[in-house]
């Protein structure tokens, strides 16, 4: 939707580099599950939705998104009678679509490709041939970039979005929906009837016979990586820290040490896990962000040691970081701190 400047290409340099951004990372998760509502709603493949959000918000932290919340470079056109913000893209001052929400951005994203004769063709073609819209898009005129088909793939690639595509489409949640299946007719079966001594064991077989704990092998699911220059795994939620650290020949302290732990446990959510300690600072001075969050999930998304993070930002390493919140991820004028490593 835009030709991009200086500062972009300077992104995406780094982007085509193959770094998974933690940037990149925490933008994936806030908005895949608004990706996917809006692929059942409309038929756009989840990967290229986040792939053009990733690319036209340079993952969150443009300018024009933070003013605007508009996550796919939409100009407001002669038909938009809502909010607006000027923005200097192809020419100074333009005019874009302003929305009170990510998610009405999302939604008017796919109205604008559904609603446009332009980019009906895209509608035909296979729910996971993301290559496809990709190159569509750039043929039906959404972009004046000439690599912004490649762009797309290369988000699309790197972060494995096309898994996002494989989500089961329901019928009634799309547009062009699938005919209708008679319900299958099941035959009635009464339940067999139980003698008062067969419930009394079964009552007890459910009291003594233990739970079974699943344990997850980490090297299937978690993917490695480096964050900050620190070697990571990007850990799926429900995997153990105790086989995280056998797996990688660590001893559990040293993996709970390094990723400003006190206990071991199952992950409650999915996240990156650090082979190794922590830095002092982050690899950009200031990180505004993206959803309310914890002050720690801040340290494990940028690679940095906790206790820093508290220094810069003279708030409580429990904290909760508001949307939109500055965060420091480097010393200030006001910090006194040791070299970093």
């Amino acid at each position: 939707m835009k030709q991009l400047g200086i500062g972009v290409l300077v992104c995406l340099l780094g982007y085509y580099g193959n770094a998974q951004t933690a940037q990149q990372l925490a933008y994936i998760d806030t908005y895949k599950d608004l990706a996917v509502k809006e692929m059942k709603r409309s038929g756009i493949p989840a990967s290229i939705t986040l792939a053009q959000g990733l690319l036209e918000t340079e993952a969150g932290t443009s300018d024009l998104v933070r003013r605007s919340n508009n996550h796919f470079g939409i100009k407001c056109k002669s038909t938009w009678t809502g909010p607006s913000v000027s923005h200097t893209d192809d020419a100074p001052n333009e005019c874009f679509r302003k929305y009170a929400t990510a998610e009405e951005s999302y939604s008017d994203h796919s109205n604008f490709l559904k609603g446009s004769d332009r980019y009906s063709f895209l509608f035909d073609l296979a729910s996971n041939d993301y290559k496809g819209w990709a190159y569509g898009l750039k043929k039906a005129g959404y972009a004046t970039n000439p690599n912004y088909p490649k762009m797309l793939i290369k988000y699309i690639e790197t972060n494995n979005l096309q898994q996002y595509d494989q989500v089961e489409m329901i019928p009634g949640d799309i547009a062009i929906t699938a005919p209708e299946k008679l319900p299958e007719v099941k035959p009635v079966v009464k339940p067999e009837k139980k003698s008062p001594l067969a419930k009394v064991a079964e009552v007890v077989e459910k009291i003594v016979k233990p739970t079974p704990v699943v344990v997850k092998n980490p090297k299937l699911m978690a993917a490695k990586s480096k964050v900050n220059g620190i070697k990571a795994l990007f850990a799926q939620k429900g995997t153990s820290l105790l086989a995280i650290a056998t797996a990688n020949d660590l001893p559990l302290a040293k993996l709970l040490e390094f990723n400003d732990r006190d206990t071991d446990g199952l992950l409650n959510e999915y996240q990156v896990i650090y082979l190794d300690k922590k830095m002092k600072q982050g690899n950009k001075y200031v990180y505004f962000s993206l959803q309310d969050e914890t002050l720690y999930q801040v340290a494990q998304n940028f690679g940095i040691q906790l206790q820093y993070l508290v220094q810069y930002n003279n708030i409580s390493g429990s904290a909760r970081v508001k949307k939109g919140q500055k965060i420091f991820l480097k010393p200030t004028a006001n910090t006194e701190l040791t070299k970093s490593r």
